[in-house]
């Protein structure tokens, strides 16, 4: 299930039809009604998550601890508030009980041995690196390779792989790097947006685009899977396309936010790093909203 930033762009051609319609009197208009993900009654993830990592391509060491100090952000309390893991316990209203990510074994893949465009298959092959029970694999690719469908209708996907022995599926999430191959959509917010109204991007809280959007983009997909993991769980329309927990909130990290605007968040008095969540060894990381099931609405942290 990928998903890409050009969805917040139909909104934006929405409201302009809305403008251009004749003038409606108050009896003629009709109340939107609030957005709804059905439960299809499926397995969700819950209890102690492995997260294991998997880095194909050339990150640097501060880069690895900025994903992987987020990946325990949202299972560790204690940071301030508003906190990443103030945004994770959303997902504890989905049915699914609480869920604890917890970062497990990390492969270092800096050969490119798959080379630099890489397909489908093998991304599956990279996924099945680590075949373990109550787990996630991640697979994240540098800033310098290509995978199909990258920047063209998405900015990252998840599914499962069937675990070696025949056993349960396991699920797995693809995120990559946009620096250099398209900020404009995959990280969007800290980089102008090639579609739509033209606001300047915000600062990177991080200081790293490429990485920060891809924080963005694993956050989304990490609420995905663990409340969608087999395209059976919390999801809105077509199976095939779903919209899931945060993408079902495309381009909303803030209250306020409309099409182009990300919203009122928190901006760092001496950086300018723009941010809404505080997590783990003070780091500070900008997270989309994500959809509350108790009041049918998308949740901002501020």
């Amino acid at each position: 299930m990928g998903f890409n930033y050009k969805l917040a762009i139909t909104f934006s051609v929405v409201l302009t039809l809305f403008v251009l319609l004749p003038t409606l009197t108050v009896g003629e208009l009709v109340q939107e009604q609030p957005l709804v993900l059905k439960y299809h009654n499926g397995q969700l993830l819950k209890g102690r998550i492995t997260v294991n990592l998997i880095w194909y391509g050339t990150f640097t060491p501060i880069q690895r601890s900025i994903i992987a100090d987020f990946i325990n952000s949202v299972s560790t309390p204690g940071a301030p508030l508003p906190s990443a893991a103030a945004w994770w316990k959303t997902t504890e209203k989905y049915k699914v009980g609480s869920s604890t990510l917890v970062v497990g074994k990390q492969f270092l893949h800096p050969a490119y041995t798959l080379g630099k465009n890489l397909k489908g298959k093998d991304l599956l092959a990279l996924a099945t690196k680590f075949n373990e029970l109550s787990s996630i694999t991640v697979v994240l690719t540098a800033k310098d390779v290509n995978v199909d469908g990258f920047c063209m209708s998405r900015c990252g996907t998840h599914g499962s792989v069937q675990r070696s022995n025949g056993g349960a599926r396991t699920p797995y999430i693809w995120v990559g790097n946009a620096e250099t191959l398209c900020p404009g959509q995959c990280a969007w917010p800290f980089h102008q947006p090639i579609y739509g109204p033209q606001t300047s991007p915000l600062v990177a809280p991080n200081g790293d685009v490429g990485v920060d959007g891809m924080i963005i983009n694993l956050a989304t997909l990490l609420a995905g899977t663990v409340t969608n993991p087999f395209n059976n769980g919390y999801f809105q329309g077509p199976a095939t396309a779903p919209l899931e927990a945060v993408t079902a909130c495309t381009g909303v990290f803030g209250s306020g936010a409309y099409p182009g605007y990300a919203g009122r968040v928190l901006v760092d008095g001496t950086t300018g790093s723009s941010y809404n969540a505080h997590g783990a060894n003070g780091r500070r990381y900008l997270l989309p909203a994500m959809w509350d099931p108790q009041t049918s609405a998308c949740r901002t942290l501020v």
